[in-house]
């Protein structure tokens, strides 16, 4: 997912340019570090304190320098237009997010709203179209059944959160401004994988299969995740 976004910012800004960085829900902050890293001005928004302090304390052991273009605000995604003004950011990341959300469309729009002409947002959902393909390949052949007429699953926590189908949020990024742009799967062949299973030896050749398996059809469908890219303003992809 980092490789895809990093793809889409390439191709939307000029190199070089220092990017106003949003990032709800950012968890420990690994993708808004990333790209503080890269030079660009990031604000983090997180409402679990065990995660701010995860995050705190993975950027004080940076350098003063990317310390100084991150900052961390506690929030749910919600109220973005408590803490930002209009057109504030370049680049909206939301990923993770919206299955715990009963009613994604309002945050989406203020999402649209902070975000200035041309900006970017990326979303990271589970993929409402594929639910039956875990429970299907463990064997779970009523999970499976059942799965085929629902959007609602029960994640590695055991909480019952809501998945997305692709139809539904091109159409809603379309309703707010931000039409789809790009689309990529992401967990194509490792969605069964324990989430505590060690590193295979052949990391790098595991992290290209997916990478072309996230960009080519039929592959990136059957994603356990998706990974959409609107554009303020932009024309929607083709």
């Amino acid at each position: 997912m980092a490789r895809q976004l990093e793809e889409q910012i390439a191709g939307r800004f000029p190199i070089g340019r220092r990017l106003r960085v949003l990032d709800v829900g950012m968890g420990r902050g690994t993708q808004a570090l990333r790209l503080a890293r890269a030079g660009h001005e990031v604000t983090g928004v997180e409402q679990d304190a065990t995660l701010i302090a995860a995050a705190r304390e993975a950027l004080a052991a940076e350098p003063e320098g990317i310390r100084e273009r991150m900052r961390i605000v506690r929030g749910d995604g919600r109220d973005t237009g408590v803490h930002f003004l209009p057109g504030s950011f370049d680049v909206v990341l939301c990923h993770g997010v919206l299955m715990h959300v009963a009613e994604p469309d309002p945050l989406l729009a203020g999402l649209a709203r902070v975000m200035a002409p041309g900006g970017l947002l990326s979303l990271l959902v589970r993929n409402g179209d594929a639910l039956a393909l875990r429970p299907g390949l463990s064997g779970d052949w009523a999970g499976a059944l059942a799965a085929f007429d629902t959007t609602v699953y029960r994640d590695g926590l055991g909480l019952d959160v809501r998945a997305d189908r692709l139809s539904a949020l091109t159409g809603t990024l379309a309703g707010i401004g931000a039409p789809l742009h790009a689309w990529f799967g992401v967990r194509v062949f490792t969605d069964t994988v324990p989430p505590d299973a060690a590193p295979p030896d052949d990391l790098a050749a595991l992290l290209a299969a997916e990478e072309r398996a996230g960009r080519t059809d039929p592959y990136r469908g059957v994603a356990a995740l998706l990974h959409l890219c609107g554009v303020r303003g932009g024309a929607a992809a083709g």
